[in-house]
This record gives structure tokens, sequence and C-alpha cells, in this order.
């Protein structure tokens, strides 16, 4: 979602600043800004557009400072423009401030401050923060952490928050609930950010703000963090586990290729040390101490949104072909406002590439107060997820710039796998060989994706029959409709060609209505229980002359001679083939999208992190 980056120490910080938020324009924006303190003053720039105009904006202008903050704003309040960008500023000037999230009851707020005279330069909710702290420290001769605190008091909703007031030129006041900000700390300087990748450059101890911390920053004083009811509390120092190398593109065009590419590494990653083919064992010690919940559990339900839904979905199949415990899949977003029944023995997944995602962290809690054993899955450490959750484990995908998840979903669906293979040979429910088969197979999975890597090319020929397509239909059965799902996603994420995945029998139940000689249909049709039938709803397809992009086994010979285009993979285990069906479907999008002079790594109105409802 938006990007908090914040600087105080020796350094200049516009520098510090600029770049900090470039490396977070992958969280998706349409505005960015900075507010630098100098001397008596705060110098506010902002506008509608990338960052890239935001310098060309600053060339001119005075950017002298050693302290400011600066912001990229993905819309939620008021149309993407020059007044609705953050900073905010206090009508008398000595406040700016950024905000990430949502403040739910801002029209109470502000029709209040209105009427004690304010007036507002913004449609936005986060304009309600900046007067309503500057009026309780003004009327209450408070100093300014205090007066936040009141402030966050009286606020209903998320926020992370940084502050700098022209009072204490060397100061950030930052606050977080519900949205993620760390503080990052050097040689007598300190960094804020809404996520590592902005500071990592600069330094690697990190504390992680937990909600309802306000922090006061200052280069003369050691850091003070208060929860908003003024109690004390401890910083806990931790190392952020990003590194700069992993942050960078190398020789790749776009941030999402590179992540295709890297998935045999992140899959191998996700497997260290939890898989022994040799010794038998697959282990996760993140779940360990919660085993014999997972084990006695009645039924397991999974709360997740968008690529993360779909793990979740293959997750389900996993789960109850192995485990043969009933499984219930829920987005998020639907189940925190559906009064869900849940009981104690209930095991509750969340899964979440940042950890941060609001719809999913409130199921979190819900899942909790109920009494449920929640069990996160998750690739950033120190996330919210990984902190609130019971149990869980990491998938070590490496950092994911790009905001169409590629390396998040299989790296999930290998941990998920590892999970259900993990508590299927505990509980007796799976053959032995059967599971020596899996294992092996699984081991061997990253091999298997290097072999498709050799039909880029090809694919890349079979994306240009999609650039004067606005449509398309994702066919798949079994484990491979949510293969088919996330395929269609995909598409419809990075190239803007409306796409749509079906199981392959329900396209006869309305879909079929849409095919004609130009509609593509990608089909996965690899060997397995329902090979026969999908092809006999491939033979639909070409009746009504739609044309079949197909996905098959190795040497398959069938379903090829059905196929306008075909791409072959490596045969693998039925459960385990999402893992590879998922790969050309990412680089088909990829391609589709690059030669539509689509902006690929960053695609319009999505943010890679939903931090907000």
């Amino acid at each position: 979602m938006c990007g908090i980056v914040g600087y105080t120490g020796s350094r200049e910080a516009y520098p510090i600043l600029i770049d900090g938020v470039k490396r977070l324009e992958y969280r998706g924006y349409d505005s960015a800004g900075v507010a630098l303190l100098q001397d008596d003053n705060i110098s506010l720039y902002k506008c509608r557009g990338k960052v890239s105009e935001l310098e060309r904006f600053c060339l001119d202008k005075n950017i002298k400072a050693h302290t400011g903050i600066a912001h990229t704003r993905w819309a939620t309040h008021g149309e993407p423009n020059d007044q609705n960008a953050h900073p905010h500023l206090s009508e008398d000037g000595k406040i700016a401030l950024i905000h990430n999230g949502i403040i739910e009851n801002y029209l109470i707020l502000k029709r209040e401050l209105q009427r004690r005279g304010y007036q507002f330069k913004s449609e936005t909710d986060t304009e309600i923060l900046v007067h309503l702290i500057r009026d309780i420290s003004k009327n209450e001769n408070i100093s300014m952490a205090e007066a936040v605190r009141q402030a966050l008091n009286e606020v209903v909703g998320t926020y992370a928050l940084a502050i700098i007031n022209t009072e204490q030129p060397e100061e950030i006041i930052v606050a977080k609930k519900g949205s993620p900000l760390l503080i990052g700390m050097g040689e007598n300087e300190y960094f804020i950010a809404s996520d590592g990748a902005p500071i990592v450059k600069y330094t690697n101890k990190v504390i992680y703000l937990e909600d309802g911390d306000v922090a006061v920053i200052n280069t003369n004083k050691k850091i003070e963090i208060r929860n908003i009811n003024n109690e004390k509390k401890r910083p806990y120092t931790q190392k952020l586990e990003i590194t700069l190398d992993q942050l960078e593109k190398g020789d790749f065009p776009h941030y999402m290729l590179k992540e295709i590419f890297e998935q045999p590494r992140a899959i191998q990653d996700s497997m260290r040390g939890r898989i022994n083919v040799e010794k038998d064992v697959v282990s996760l010690g993140g779940i360990i101490d919660y085993e014999a919940k997972l084990m006695n559990a009645k039924r397991f339900i999974i709360a997740a949104c968008g690529t993360s839904w779909h793990a979740g979905l293959v997750a389900e199949y996993l789960f109850e072909t192995l485990v043969r415990l009933p499984v219930e899949v829920e987005y998020a977003s639907e189940f925190r406002y559906r009064n869900p029944i849940l009981n104690e023995d209930d095991v509750v997944i969340v899964i979440s590439q940042s950890g941060e995602t609001a719809d999913t962290l409130a199921a979190l809690e819900i899942a909790k107060e109920r009494g449920a054993t929640v069990i996160g899955v998750c690739n950033v450490v120190g996330s919210t997820l990984a902190r609130n959750t019971h149990a869980g484990s990491y998938t070590h995908a490496g950092p994911e710039i790009g905001v169409a998840s590629t390396k998040a979903f299989t790296t999930q669906v290998t941990v998920l796998t590892l999970m259900a293979l993990s508590l299927a040979r505990k509980k007796g429910s799976i053959s032995l060989s059967y599971y020596h088969r899996l294992i092996n197979d699984l081991e061997s999975i990253p091999q298997k994706i290097d072999i498709i890597f050799q039909q880029n090319d090809y694919i890349k020929q079979i994306a240009s029959f999609f650039t004067n397509k606005r449509n398309a239909i994702y066919l798949g059965r079994g484990v491979n409709y949510p293969v088919a799902l996330e395929g269609a996603l995909k598409l419809k994420e990075i190239s803007y060609i409306h796409a749509e995945g079906y199981p392959a029998a329900e396209m006869k139940h309305g879909p079929i209505a849409l095919i004609d000689e130009e509609m593509p249909v990608v089909v996965i049709a690899t060997m397995q229980g329902t090979y026969e039938k999908i092809g006999s709803n491939i033979q639909e397809v070409i009746a009504r002359k739609g044309k079949i992009i197909s996905i098959v086994t190795e040497g398959d010979t069938q379903v090829k001679e059905m196929s306008d285009f075909c791409i072959e993979i490596p045969a693998t285990e039925e459960l385990l083939m999402p893992l590879v069906s998922s790969i050309p479907l990412q680089l088909l999008a990829y391609h589709v999208a690059v030669s539509l002079g689509c902006d690929v790594d960053k695609p319009r109105n999505l943010a890679k992190s939903v931090s907000v409802e």
C-alpha cells in the first residue's frame, strides 16, 4: 500500500528520502511528496504521479535539511492529485504528517474541527490528523508526543504515522496500528520506513513497532516508546532479514521476470532444513510446539486474499487428500464479517506474502478471540502476521517487488505441502510408498521448473496471439483449478485483459456462451485423474471455434493435437502439479503485458501490500 520513509541525523535527508520512496514504488501509488525541516520552517513538496516527477519538481527547490519525511500515496479518500498527496501540513505550518491506513471516523472528527474553525485543503481522511494533533497541542499546552497520543485515542481505524514539527527540529514522532512501521538505527541517526527496502542500504538494525506504539525519535536522546495509554515500553532490536542485492533487478528488464526465474531457488529455500529425503523426514520447526493441536484438529480453515487465497485452494486438496480432514477456504475479507462458527479444536491457517494484509490480520484476530489455533504462512520476518499467530512457517522466498505475485504463490504452496505431508505421516493417513514418492518428487521441483524456462522464447511467441484480445478463459480441473484462477488473475493484473478462471466442467453452465473464434481458452490438461474429462471440455471449446492454449504433460499427443498452441511441462505427481503448471502461466501473462507496453512491475490501481480494507 502507501509507502513511508523518514530520516533524522547528520546526513542530508532529501537524497535518503527520495531513494527510499523509489524503493517503495513497488507497493503501488499515485502521488508522492516530501517534507523537510529547515530551521523554523517546514518545506513541503508534493505532486501527483511517479517519484521521478517529484524529483523533477524539486530540482530548483531548497532541499537542504537533516530531518524529513516522504510518502507515496495509494488513493483511498480523494482522487490522486497534488492537494491529496502526502505530507499534510497544519494550518500554521508547524507540523507535517504522513499516514498509511484509513481513519474510519474521519467525517465526525472533520466536522468537529470545521466547527472549531479549521479549513481543509484536501479530501483525505489523513488531513484531520494533522489538525487534530495541532489543536490538542495548542489547547492543552502539552508535548507533541503527548498530543499525538491523545489524538490517536480519538481515532477509529488503522494507521502508520510519521510526524515532524518545527518545535523539535531533530525529532520524528511515529505511531502504528494495523499498518507496518519500523525504525532503523545507525550511528547517531535514525531511519523510518513502512518496510525494510528503503533502509537496508544504511542499517540492518531495526525496531518493529507494535500496534498502539508511539515512539519519539531524536538524535540527541534514546528512542522512547510508549503506548497510547502512555505506558513506557522497552525497544526490542532485531536484524533486518533482507540484503540490498535482493532488491536489485540485475540483468532482468523487470522485477516480475526476475522473480519468476528465482522460483527454483526460492522453492529450494522454502524446503531447506525441512525435508530430508534420505532420513525420510519432513518437519517444520515453526509449528512443532502446536503439532498436537494440528494432529487433533477437527477442521482446518484457511483465510487469505488474492494469490494467497489461490494457494489456500491448492492446500484444500493437499490437506483433504493427505491428512483426511475437512478444509474450508475463505476470503479473509468475507470471513471477518460473517460471524464465522469457530471452535477450540479448529485450526485456522492465515496466508499472506507481506504478513500485513489488513483483512487477513482481521481474520487472524477473530480466530484467536474465538479460541481457534492460528497458524501463519508468510514471507516477511517480523511482520504483524508472524508476530500475532500462535505458530507458523516462513516461506523464505526473499523480497518480492513485482506487484503481481509469482514466487509468493509457489513458495506458499511448497510450505503448505510440507505441512500436509508432515501431518499425514504422523497421523498415518498416507501410505509409506506414496509419502516417499511425494517427497522425492517435491525435491525435484526446482529442476523441473528450470526445464520449463527453456520454453520461455516459445511462450513469448504465444503471447503475441493475445495482443488484440480483450477477454480470455482459463480452465482446470482438480488441483489445477486453483492454478487456472491464478493464471487468469496474473493476466488481468498486468495486461488489463479481462480473464476468468473456471473448473473446466463448469464452462457449460454459462461461460461457454462467450466462446467464439476471438476467445483464447487456456487449458491446464496435465496427466491426472480427470485427463479424459478435460479432453472432452476442450472439444466443446473447439466446436465453438475457440482457440486452445494448452499446458500438457511432456510427451502428450492427444491434447497437443487439439491445441492451437501447446506448452509441455515435466511429468509430476498430481498433488504437486500446481508448482510446475503455474510457471508457464506466469510467463505467458508477463510476455503479454510486455507486448502491450504495460508497466509490468507497477500495474495501475494495484498495491503490493494491501494494508487497508
